[in-house]
């Protein structure tokens, strides 16, 4: 043994760089960053396997079946890190060395991420850059189907302001807009701030629904048995913006059955107000007060007396005595009868 180093070969020198420019944009450390690109030690655009658990930096397609390694970790470049840890230098200095602002290594584009992540400064950094505002990801979505939470909502409205287009559906077997996407999520701003800058109110998704019906169904956090006073004013908005109350999904339920099935009285009672038909009926005909009996027994929460009441008050057709065979008898349903009952003595005076 002499004592000399063995030569480093070309292979360990490139990992060795890569480690390097994965921990300067992890730390930040946008001047290391900036050395190794100016040194032209490695591509601006080179793809790292990256721990992922939450599949952030991931979009597949509906209906694509995953090993379960895929669901541990994802490729992501360099901008798609700076985004994610909110390093904005990091993000600026690829940039600046012409990285590719809408490569989406895994599904995504830095946008989309961005607007995930509700990084606003990502947002406007990547606008400003030429980052596509209706870029699809690999499941389908613009950016402004991933702005989903409060802190989004302004992520969403510097993409619309910049030429988003707030009708674009998603391409894949739902097509929903992003008005149907907040309607779901329960963000009341953003439905009235889509709905000012052109947003079809009766727009409808794959299935017939309006975002009308998609917040009805929503209403009901169904783990905790609780109704989300959020979606309860997309709805009111939504009707004041002529919604239609009566409009049909490919099943013909109406949002009057979804609030029915939700045993959502508040929900009921506006629709009702607002001239929902106490007796259309769905595919199976069925009809609103058929729904409220059906879930008396797992709603909690719900005041299913109301519900009934409300629909007989609105002229829905009378369940008759026999029918209740059919439902599971508990205190909440002998107040039902009790109300039937009444209401048919007053019918018969």
């Amino acid at each position: 043994m002499d004592g000399t180093a063995a030569p480093v070969t070309k292979s360990e020198t490139a990992k060795l760089v890569k480690r390097n420019f994965l921990e300067a944009l992890k730390s930040n450390d946008f001047g290391k960053l900036k050395a190794i690109l100016i040194q032209r030690q490695i591509d601006v655009d080179t793809v790292f396997e990256v721990e992922d658990e939450n599949m952030v930096l991931a979009s597949y397609k509906q209906g694509y079946w995953l090993p379960s390694y895929k669901l541990k970790s994802s490729w992501a470049t360099g901008l798609h890190l700076s985004v994610l840890f909110g390093h904005v230098e990091c993000l600026l200095v690829l940039l600046d060395h012409n990285a590719t602002i809408n490569c989406r290594p895994n599904g995504k584009t830095p946008l989309h991420l961005a607007c995930e992540m509700a990084n606003l400064d990502c947002v406007k950094i990547l606008c400003d850059r030429g980052a596509k505002l209706n870029c699809y990801s690999l499941s389908g979505h613009t950016a402004l189907h991933f702005c989903t939470t409060p802190s989004s909502i302004l992520c969403a409205k510097q993409l619309v302001w910049r030429g988003a287009n707030v009708n674009m559906k998603t391409n894949n077997q739902d097509e929903e807009t992003p008005l149907h996407t907040a309607a779901h999520f329960g963000l009341a701003e953003l439905v009235a701030f889509y709905v000012e800058h052109g947003a079809v109110v009766d727009s409808v998704n794959a299935h017939m629904e309006t975002p009308l019906a998609i917040a009805t169904y929503w209403a009901l956090r169904f783990k905790e048995q609780e109704y989300s006073r959020d979606h309860h004013l997309v709805c009111r908005m939504l009707l004041d913006y002529k919604a239609e109350v009566n409009a049909r999904d490919d099943d013909f339920k109406s949002p009057l059955h979804k609030a029915a099935w939700n045993c959502d009285h508040v929900l009921m009672h506006m629709m009702l107000e607002a001239g929902a038909e106490a007796n259309l009926m769905d595919i199976n005909g069925c009809a609103a007060i058929q729904y409220v009996l059906k879930v008396t027994s797992v709603r909690p929460a719900a005041q299913p007396e109301i519900c009934y009441q409300l629909l007989l008050n609105h002229g829905a057709a009378r369940i008759y005595p026999p029918q209740f065979h059919k439902v599971s008898l508990c205190p909440v349903v002998s107040r039902i009868m009790e109300t039937q009952m009444v209401a048919q003595s007053e019918l018969s005076k």
